[in-house]
């Protein structure tokens, strides 16, 4: 009897990538879902016997699918599958019953090994056995540079806030990456949308490498310093300095680790400037101002990070020069190519 798969990420390359890893002498049917609301779905209308879970999703995310599992009367083995690294992760999708953890992107032969330590799968070379998957995930599927970015992002994401989950000892929250081409004007207003009316500190620092060039913009909502200050163990009166000898540790700690997983997936060694202070106690609009004639029109990538139970937040921000988005395009079409 076939074992019944479904395959729940709403990255589009996420999900081909897991469904091609899958054994080939695997009596397998593979499904797939978008987001945890649709697995939801199909898991109360249809038994599985294994979810591939991601955990950063919009509608509903890992975490609140396994949440809602635990009522199914028959939920399947769940094996989550993320870029989301964090030890606090782990732990907690274990302790809401996942039965195991496996980092993103998986090669064929770590997931062959952990379903055979799982007892999920087992060799039978007297039988012969096929991987029948929906037709939804078709071979022949594009991607768009949105989605590569998106996916690539994603696993660089974890990366970052891993260390700096290590280094608070905390949990940080994570969204799913945002990927637009974007006017002055309208990444002001997103912006001006994340941090609200609060004003802020930025640093920002240049990296280039293969024809691809852009900006990363950390931005920090003023009102975390007290917060981020308190779980450094910082116990000094907080002046201006101090405020920006901490906006710049934060900026190596999430940056420096967030650069390495996407040169790594690119195969890119970036150059990089010295991180600047871009701006100290101001609006979002006099940040847009002060570099302005340099972003125009762009590719950006934004993510914010969250620190649970504390009044933390900072936005992450790639901008992309628009003659690198020609570029960037041919690389990550060649390396979805190479997937397949």
């Amino acid at each position: 009897m076939s074992t019944r798969v479904l395959i729940c990420d709403d990255s589009k390359i996420a999900r081909k990538q897991l469904a091609r890893i899958l054994p080939t002498d695997w009596d397998v049917e593979v499904e797939f879902a978008e987001d945890g609301q649709e697995a939801l779905d199909i898991l109360s209308s249809s038994d599985f016997d294994i979810l591939f879970l991601d955990l950063n999703m919009p509608v509903k995310d890992g975490y609140e699918t396994l949440e809602a599992l635990q009522s199914f009367e028959q939920a399947p083995a769940v094996i989550v599958v993320s870029g989301d690294v964090q030890p606090k992760a782990i732990q907690r999708v274990r302790d809401m019953g996942a039965i195991a953890f496996h980092k993103k992107p998986a090669s064929a032969e770590e997931l062959r090994s952990l379903l055979i330590s799982l007892k999920l799968f087992s060799v039978d070379s007297d039988d012969l056995q096929s991987k029948v998957v929906a037709e939804q995930q078709t071979a022949a599927e594009q991607f768009t540079l949105n989605e590569c970015l998106q996916e690539i992002s994603n696993i660089a994401m974890g990366r970052a806030a891993s260390v700096l989950a290590e280094m608070l000892n905390v949990f940080i929250k994570l969204p799913v990456p945002t990927v637009n081409i974007l006017e002055v004007s309208e990444l002001q207003m997103a912006l001006d949308y994340s941090v609200k009316k609060d004003s802020c500190s930025a640093v920002s620092q240049g990296y280039v490498g293969s024809g691809i060039a852009f900006e990363t913009l950390l931005i920090f909502s003023d009102s975390s310093f007290p917060d981020m200050a308190k779980l450094l163990g910082v116990t000094d009166t907080i002046t201006r300095e101090l405020e920006t000898e901490l906006l710049m540790d934060v900026s190596s700690v999430l940056v420096g680790p967030f650069m390495a997983a996407i040169g790594k997936q690119l195969n890119i060694d970036f150059s990089h400037s010295h991180p600047l202070l871009l701006g100290q106690h101001v609006k979002i609009a006099d940040l847009i101002n002060e570099k302005k004639a340099t972003w125009k029109r762009t590719l950006a990538v934004e993510i914010v990070y969250e620190v649970e139970n504390y009044q933390i937040s900072c936005d992450l921000i790639m901008l992309f020069t628009e003659d690198s988005v020609p570029t960037l395009e041919n690389l990550l079409s060649f390396l979805v190519e190479e997937d397949e």
